[in-house]
């Protein structure tokens, strides 16, 4: 019998949506840490709030993966702030994961409003 595959915990599909969420912002350019939490936070409408605790350390995971870069710089208030930017792997990652998300979005559409089907 071949091994089950594991299904992702609740920290995991939190996790991976965040990321998600993160790198689509930064499609737009690069920002600092404040800005993107403001940028997600204005985009959902202000359903989605993305806590400093769980904001750095998904910049810090998704940099260590090679799927952003940062560097220090000044921002239009003149403080000196670590701005965030997509590499050319994060490119590729916004687009897969987007995929998987419509996907994931149609499926659960699909469970939600079924439609009547002939036999």
């Amino acid at each position: 019998m071949p091994p089950r595959k594991s299904k992702p915990s609740r920290a995991e599909i939190l996790q991976g949506t965040l990321d998600l969420l993160i790198l689509t912002t930064l499609q737009w350019g690069p920002q600092h840490g404040y800005a993107i939490s403001l940028a997600i936070r204005a985009n959902s409408g202000d359903h989605l709030l993305v806590e400093t605790g769980s904001l750095y350390p998904a910049l810090h995971r998704l940099e260590r993966q090679g799927l952003v870069s940062s560097e220090w710089k000044q921002t239009e208030s003149n403080q000196r702030a670590r701005f965030y930017r997509l590499t050319a792997a994060g490119r590729k990652q916004v687009v897969a994961e987007q995929s998987k998300w419509e996907q994931l979005v149609t499926a659960i559409a699909g469970v939600l409003n079924p439609q009547t089907r002939e036999s």
